[in-house]
């Protein structure tokens, strides 16, 4: 005789595989939040060694931003010095022109004639004095020209000066200061 089941099989099987796919779909759902979990933490991980990593670079900048202002102090500090030393080197250099100047100055007066102020600026010497006559300021531009340091006298101005004499004069005039060459080398 055949084997006929009358049993509601057919429920218990539904009843089967509910169970085994809501133990399917929980496994699953424990694997995923797992999953997102290990995720999570990974990525954090992975933040925070970044944030260290950032906090480790920028304290390394602030350092190197101090040294680079500290730097840029030396570097000025020692453009201020060498600007000195150029200064001092540029008056030790004009030491010997400025004697040699005055000399040839007192050298080239002629009699009669006196200086009252003299006043430099760059290569331009100028003059102004008193003269016992005109001749006496034509003989002193003669003998400026003539100077080997002098050159180029321009006679700005003349003037009678009664309060010194019937002839007397005061005068004005320009010369140019010229280096020689054994000079030149002496300021430099």
């Amino acid at each position: 005789m055949p084997n006929i089941n009358l049993l509601p099989w057919r429920e218990t099987r539904r009843q089967e595989r509910k169970k085994q796919f809501l133990t399917g779909l929980g496994a699953t759902l424990a694997a995923a939040a797992l999953s997102v979990f290990l995720w999570a933490l990974i990525v954090n991980s992975q933040i925070d060694y970044q944030k260290s990593r950032n906090q480790h670079l920028l304290s390394n900048i602030a350092l190197l931003d101090q040294e680079v202002a500290e730097i840029r102090d030396l570097q000025r500090k020692r453009n201020q010095l060498i600007e000195r030393m150029r200064v001092i080197q540029a008056l030790q250099g004009n030491r010997p022109v400025i004697v040699r100047l005055l000399d040839q100055l007192v050298r080239t007066i002629p009699d009669g004639v006196f200086y009252t102020s003299l006043k430099t600026k760059a290569n331009v010497v100028s003059i102004e004095g008193i003269a016992e006559s005109n001749n006496r300021v034509s003989s002193l531009m003669r003998r400026l020209d003539a100077s080997d340091w002098l050159e180029n006298p321009n006679l700005d101005a003349v003037q009678a000066a009664p309060d010194y004499g019937d002839q007397a004069t005061t005068f004005k005039l320009t010369v140019g200061l010229q280096l020689p060459e054994a000079a030149q080398e002496l300021s430099l």
